[in-house]
């Protein structure tokens, strides 16, 4: 239901009335310190009107009404009386609208406020005064519905800004301002203000006095199943159904009710259910007379026959509908209509017709502000100008088309995108995503279909860009007191995900140093001038930068970056030491595939483990190097690995392969993709993550990249062709100086390994990673060379005492971080978020932090984790997390999915909030990493092999190198070479392939 309907809070039923008698009523003084009644017949009158709205018998209400209006008309004339004519009128213009046009009570409603304005001077006392503002608040809600309704947006929003500025005032226990904040939630819903109507709700969730009005929980769900969560909106409808059976025991589900669960069912795909819903409701709204809603009903009804190939049952009910619509003078609702009938039209071939109606319906929107569906309809029409063209209509001039529709269908999809800023969640924005893909892809195809590189480059780069956090209001970094539940979740229990983080809109990119291009430019301008909404941001970022104080020496690198958009689609530009540029693609299923078919290879938690290493592909050198071959078949075009090499050997160096991964392939080990024959990626060039440029700090300069593509052929190895798409060519790169040797060691490492989690005993799921202390040699020489240096924190004096300590709690690493650290090393458990929620902020750190420690995560037993969320927000006391918890240059953090960021929309998972508080390089796993004692057990590994041990030794000496890339890289080819050659299963890429390091976009500004 489009339209949510309401009813009286507090509205309970009542004896019938006495016949009304005019001469019975009070009518000397003006409402001041008189009790709350009117006198007979008014007060049963009005209690009698009362039940009958409760029990939507709207009819028969109007009716008593209009004999009590009548009644007070026949009064002499006095301050009261105008005050009981003008809630007279208030109700009576309600019931009018709701029982037909919704202009239809304006003429009352004027009235009412005329009315109930004049008497303000006589409204005093202590009860006549909240009595009086009482009235006058719901006479403007109910006024502001209406001229809502009526599609005068304008005039609702006057009228609610004047009920809120006299809200200040007190004048009930909050059930005005609570229908308030509903009212201006549902105009924004209407305006398709979802993130702002979201919020209004969910505050007035909170604060409702005696629990949630029913009508608040209503709009709630109508609107968190608009917006892709059909699961929490029946939550929502559910205690919205029980709160009015509270009010009214013995009274049936309100209709309109019924109609919201429908739409609720139409999201989560049950269209049996939808229907049935919907039937009844129609049934009951008839009954009542409601025929605004009874046309919601039939127009949803017609998308559902539509849905199930019952083209004529569609048209019939689309056509009742937007006839039901258009002579109540709905508006908006009309202009709906006509959208769902021009989409019966396109289906039935009847193209002009279609393109008149979404250009009369368009005008509708444009004129209401209801530019959400401007930017819907644009898209339809450019989904009509694609199916056309892939029909062959358009012979002769299919470019001309695909211009047109990528002018509909690119602004458009900017507008729709940039919404998700608007939610306050990372979870509502990942569900918003969800409805609006369909225009993303859209977008990409049409691009394909042009065989357009420079524009495919230039989506990618502007979808790849990310999203940058947004300054959080004050309250944002409030914590829960000690003891307390640890998230910001606001006390309605329905809301999931209501504790996550903002986000800016995304920067715009700029395509290179010194470039007078930003990605998709003219198609920004385009959508802030269409649908009068910012899409991006001010801030500005390089598509490509320089060195990165990672590496100690230039080094030839390439940049790829993937984007899902139904497809994959890749690009990848040579930033140093060679010139090129190059796209990729990929078919959806393709891609989908064969990362489920390494997904499945991959260990999880629990008994995944032990069935990952016991029959996984990764554990039999043959079935994993078939699964890296296939992986490299789908992901990784053969040109860029020509390339790749082509660099290689004419400078002696292997390249640098930045990879930006997209959501689908953020497990992929693109180290171990065989890309010729049982050769691996790994074999020509190291490899590491590129992050989201939209995370690091602005910066003003930065060595100047390549042209961007759309230029000259530049000079470089062979170009992409075939199924990955064309490609430049290029001259060899510079010769590349040797690299420096020798580091010196300035500042301590701290050394976080396996902390005792409070409550956790060792065997449990949160207990001893490493083992008992004291028994594993290499951990104990790694230690024992680190102290006798004398270069670590925590000072121990024998190596066993900085394993299973139980001092480490974010305080303590905190303060070990702020004193200067040249590296942090961690080793232990990481919680990762659920992929499904999107929110990757709740990715959890499990340091010695007891219950009462401040923080965002909730307790598990006797100890608060230490979240992404934390350390990117910061604490309590208005620092932020990079002044609580700044990070060194590198970090190390060995746990399972501590890399998880890059399987999200957003990454603002712990390596990416490592990398924000300013780390230049963190090294993390992307999937679970089995400890040595599952190895062991399940992994045929002998007792003296200690995999996980190595690993971490490894990750150690590479964070203390010149260049910890290449030397983790060298490692790993060590590894390789041991699978390859004798099946090791201590050298099972289920350990080592599992590392990726990520780097910060260079240069940093701190």
């Amino acid at each position: 239901m489009a339209d949510p309907s309401r009813v009286p809070a507090g509205a309970a039923p009542a004896a019938p009335a006495e016949p009304l008698d005019p001469s019975d009523a009070s009518a000397g003084n003006a409402p001041e310190d008189r009790p709350m009644g009117f006198g007979e017949p008014f007060d049963s009158g009005l209690a009698h009107s009362e039940a009958l709205l409760a029990g939507r018998e709207l009819a028969a209400a109007e009716d008593v009404l209009l004999q009590l209006l009548d009644a007070a008309e026949r009064l002499p004339d006095s301050p009261d009386v105008r005050f009981l004519r003008g809630l007279l009128l208030a109700d009576v213009g309600m019931v009018r609208s709701e029982r037909g046009a919704p202009g239809d009570g304006i003429p009352a409603l004027d009235g009412a406020l005329v009315l109930l304005r004049a008497v303000e001077p006589h409204a005093t006392g202590p009860r006549g005064r909240p009595l009086w503002l009482s009235i006058l608040l719901k006479a403007l809600l109910e006024r502001a519905e209406a001229a809502r309704r009526s599609g005068d947006h304008r005039t609702a929003h006057t009228l609610l800004d004047e009920a809120d500025r006299r809200a200040e005032e007190p004048c009930d226990d909050g059930a005005r301002r609570a229908e308030l904040a509903d009212s201006r939630a549902r105009l924004f819903m209407e305006r398709g203000d979802w993130g702002a109507a979201e919020e209004l709700l969910t505050a007035a969730l909170a604060t409702a006095p005696e629990g949630p009005a029913p009508y608040l929980l209503t709009s709630m769900g109508l609107l968190l199943a608009s917006t892709g969560r059909p699961e929490q909106a029946e939550d929502h409808l559910d205690r919205a159904a029980e709160r009015f059976r509270a009010l009214d025991p013995a009274g049936d589900e309100p209709a309109f009710l019924t109609g919201h669960r429908g739409f609720a069912a139409v999201r989560r795909g049950d269209l049996d259910a939808a229907e049935r819903l919907y039937r009844r409701a129609s049934v009951a709204l008839e009954r009542q007379g409601d025929h605004v809603s009874l046309a919601v009903c039939e127009q949803a009804r017609s998308l559902i026959a539509q849905a199930r190939g019952s083209a004529d049952a569609a048209r019939e009910l689309a056509a009742s509908s937007l006839s039901r619509f258009e002579d109540l003078g709905v508006r908006l609702a009309a202009a709906d209509g006509l959208v769902v009938t021009a989409r019966q039209a396109f289906e039935a071939g009847d193209h002009l017709a279609m393109k008149d109606m979404c250009e009369r319906a368009r005008a509708v929107f444009e004129e209401m502000g209801a530019y959400e569906r401007c930017a819907q309809t644009d898209f339809l029409v450019a989904r009509a100008v694609d199916g056309l063209l892939r029909a062959g209509r358009f012979e002769g001039h299919e470019r001309e088309a695909l211009d047109s529709a990528l002018a509909l269908a690119l602004p458009a999809s900017l507008a729709l995108e940039s919404m998700r800023a608007d939610f306050a969640t990372g979870h509502a924005r990942d569900q918003w995503s969800a409805l609006s893909r369909s225009a993303v892809r859209l977008v990409f195809e049409l691009a394909l279909l042009r065989r357009d590189q420079g524009l495919l480059f230039e989506l990618v780069e502007f979808r790849c860009a990310g999203a940058p956090l947004a300054p959080a209001p004050a309250a944002e970094g409030a914590f829960p007191g000690p003891g307390a539940r640890g998230s910001l979740a606001p006390p309605d229990p329905g809301a999931r995900g209501a504790d996550g983080v903002r986000v800016a809109l995304p920067p715009r990119v700029l395509m290179g140093e010194g470039a007078d291009r930003t990605a998709l430019q003219e198609y920004v301008v385009a959508a802030e001038g269409r649908y009068r909404r910012r899409v991006t941001s001010d801030r500005t970022v390089v598509a490509t930068a320089g060195p990165s104080p990672s590496f100690p020496y230039p080094v030839p690198t390439v940049l790829v970056r993937l984007a899902d958009a139904g497809d994959l689609y890749m690009t990848w530009r040579w930033t140093l030491g060679a010139q090129g540029f190059g796209t990729g693609y990929a078919p959806g299923d393709d891609a989908d595939a064969v990362t489920a078919e390494l997904a499945a290879a991959l260990p999880g938690p629990g008994e995944d483990v032990a069935a990952a290493l016991a029959d996984g592909a990764m554990t039999d050198p043959a079935r994993e190097r078939d699964l890296a071959a296939r992986l490299a078949s789908v992901l990784w075009p053969a040109e860029l690995t020509d390339q790749i090499r082509q660099v290689g050997e004419g400078t002696g160096v292997r390249p640098l392969v930045r990879v930006q991964p997209s959501p689908r392939t953020g497990q992929v080990p693109w180290e171990l993709l065989a890309v010729d024959g049982d050769q691996r990626l790994l074999d020509l060039a190291d490899v590491v993550l590129a992050v989201p440029l939209a995370l690091g700090a602005p910066t003003d300069a930065s060595p100047a990249p390549p042209a961007p593509p759309g230029t000259p052929p530049l000079p470089a190895a062979s170009g992409a062709s075939g199924r990955h798409g064309p490609g430049d060519r290029g001259a060899d790169p510079p010769p590349v100086p040797a690299a420096p040797t020798g580091r010196t060691a300035t500042a301590p490492a701290v050394l976080v390994l396996d902390p005792r989690v409070p409550g956790f005993r060792a065997d449990s799921p949160l207990g001893s990673v490493l083992g008992r202390p004291g028994t594993d040699p290499d951990l104990l020489a790694l230690v024992r060379a680190h102290r006798d240096a004398g270069d670590m924190l925590p000072a121990v004096s024998a190596p066993e005492e900085a394993l299973r300590r139980t001092d480490q709690d974010r305080e303590w690493l905190g303060r070990a971080l702020r004193s200067g650290a040249r590296r942090l090393l961690y080793v232990g458990h990481v919680t990762s978020a659920p992929v499904e929620g999107g929110q990757s902020e709740d990715a959890r750190l499990h340091l010695c932090c007891g219950p009462e420690t401040e923080g965002h995560a909730e307790v598990v037993r006797s100890h608060r984790p230490l979240s992404a969320k934390d350390l990117l927000t910061g604490g309590a006391d208005g620092r932020s997390g990079a002044e609580l918890w700044p990070s060194p240059p590198r970090v190390g953090l060995i746990a399972c999915e501590s890399g998880a960021d890059a399987r999200f929309t957003e990454s603002f998972g712990l390596a990416s909030a490592v990398l924000r508080n300013g780390a230049d390089l963190v090294t993390s796993a992307r999937w679970v990493l089995p400890t040595n004692l599952a190895l062991h057990r399940f992994g045929r590994v002998p007792p003296d092999e200690r995999p996980l041990s190595a690993l971490v030794a490894a990750v150690d000496a590479a964070h203390d190198a010149p260049d910890p890339v290449r030397a983790l890289a060298d490692w790993q080819r060590t590894r390789l070479d041991r699978w390859r050659t004798a099946g090791d299963p201590s050298a099972t890429p289920l350990m080592w392939a599992a590392l990726v390091t990520a780097t910060a976009e260079p240069p940093r500004s701190r």
